[in-house]
């Protein structure tokens, strides 16, 4: 099979950190195809026009479309992308995060060119029931659980976090709860470890000096073996002030659970539903200090019975089969449509 993934972000400069591009590479790999990178520039911005997205890469898309049998596209809402119009095989679209504010709008015409919408967000399926009764499937993401291996490490009074889903711009870095952590941290028995994708490192660093936590803060800023870093944490933490800002099922959460190691995410993440389901970690309710600090004493007086929940529902949930299975089975249904 031979499908045209389409890319909307910029790849990180540390190669393999950034999930959605893992799993892009995942599905290409086994399904087969190639990639075209629609995001034009080098690095993220949050004021580039997502309307000029593309624009360059006109001329190469109709020199590769005949040979094309499928289009898939992942981006982190539904947007009405220019060239969307003048694509003549089927397009699958994947949602990173939810359907976003554009499911709300009146004009969903263009939404026909679309042959199937993918969101590995439960909370979608009421909107898109309503957008494309007939056009929409839920997935839930999928990872290598081979790669990790469980191996607990005992609680004494210090919390180890490690921190996913590092931030692309200097705004992120209060959306995505990394000055919320590191104002935390100034009052808890609490150590930090962030998995950093080669962005920001520099302002990252003057934030942790100036709040004096040099010594309880460590920085990855290269690619690792995840597995070999969670064996000396004792959870995962992913925050979003938004449900647009981080996947709905972020991998390293996944990947936390995976090595039997329980996670902290805030309500605004679609997977804090399955946390709070599965019992595997804590939930913060709001994005505040105050919260915050409540759900990590709650995971602390609670870590025994988190753990061995992350430990079993991890290992059953998340296997990269039935995802590979749920994308076969679009596939398919799309190209005989």
């Amino acid at each position: 099979m031979n499908i045209l993934f389409h890319l909307t972000s910029p790849e990180p400069p540390i190669p393999g950190t950034d999930a959605v591009l893992q799993e892009i590479e995942t599905l290409r790999r086994h399904f087969g195809g190639e990639c075209l990178q629609f995001y034009p520039l080098r690095r993220p911005s949050r004021i580039f026009p997502k309307c000029l997205y593309g624009v360059h890469q006109r001329a190469e898309l109709r020199r590769l479309e005949p040979a094309v049998d499928l289009h898939h596209l992942y981006y982190a809402t539904l947007y009405s992308f220019a060239w969307l119009g003048a694509l003549n095989k089927p397009l699958i679209y994947s949602l990173v995060t939810g359907v976003g504010p554009l499911s709300n709008r009146g004009n969903t015409r263009w939404l026909k060119p679309i042959r199937m919408i993918v969101s590995g967000n439960p909370r979608d399926e009421a909107a898109l029931r309503r957008l494309c009764p007939e056009r929409y499937r839920i997935i839930r993401p999928g990872i290598a659980l081979e790669r990790f291996t469980p191996m607990p490490l005992m609680l004494r009074d210090e919390l180890i976090l490690l921190v996913g889903s590092a931030p692309w711009t200097k705004r992120q870095f209060r959306t995505k709860g990394v000055d919320l952590l590191l104002a935390v941290a100034e009052s808890l028995p609490l150590r930090l470890v962030f998995l950093w994708r080669g962005f920001l490192r520099d302002e990252l660093e003057r934030r942790i000096a100036r709040r004096g936590l040099t010594s309880r803060v460590e920085i990855i800023n290269e690619a690792v073996d995840v597995n070999q870093v969670l064996a000396r944490v004792h959870a995962t933490v992913v925050l979003a002030e938004t449900d647009n800002l981080v996947k709905a099922y972020p991998h390293s959460l996944m990947e936390s659970l995976a090595a039997g190691k329980p996670v902290l995410v805030n309500e605004r993440v679609p997977m804090a539903d399955y946390v709070a389901e599965a019992q595997c970690g804590q939930v913060v309710s709001q994005f505040t200090p105050e919260s915050l600090k409540l759900a990590i004493a709650r995971l602390m007086d609670n870590y025994g019975d988190c753990q061995a929940a992350a430990f079993v529902r991890g290992r059953a949930d998340f296997q990269l089969s039935s995802m590979l299975a749920a994308y076969g089975k679009v596939y398919k249904e799309a190209l005989e449509a």
